[in-house]
């Protein structure tokens, strides 16, 4: 019984955490929202572009690292997205640390560090070539 309510108490935690969360900051001209499976993420930037604004996405780490910052990207490039932008420009991606989280179960309390992916990046329009 002790194992199932430990078992339970995780997938809550996973469910809580396992969001992405972000912002945008509109700096230039917004264009019609288009669906963010089209926005590239460049590391350089491209030869033309545009300035819409700068976006901002943040995700809980839970099991495992990859899959917050594969939810911080793919909130970014909704950010961007929401805007008209079909780029993201990558200005900076790391993590930060927020204290522990814990819980107690059956006398014993379980802690661990809770951590956070984040990205920020310039939203920009790229014409087509």
């Amino acid at each position: 019984m002790e194992k199932i309510k430990i078992v339970v108490t995780l997938m809550a935690l996973t469910v809580l955490y396992g969001c992405a969360t972000g912002s945008a900051i509109v700096t230039g001209t917004t264009r019609p929202a288009i669906i963010s499976s089209e926005v590239r993420i460049y590391l350089d930037p491209p030869s033309q572009y545009e300035t819409i604004g700068i976006v901002e996405a943040s995700s809980d780490v839970e099991l495992s690292s990859q899959a917050a910052q594969d939810r911080t990207i793919n909130e970014l490039k909704a950010q961007a997205a929401k805007l008209g932008a079909n780029g993201v420009i990558l200005l900076q991606s790391g993590e930060k640390s927020s204290g522990m989280v814990g819980f107690f179960s059956g006398g014993v309390f379980y802690a661990g560090a809770e951590e956070t992916k984040t990205a920020r990046g310039k939203a920009i329009y790229v014409p087509k070539e």
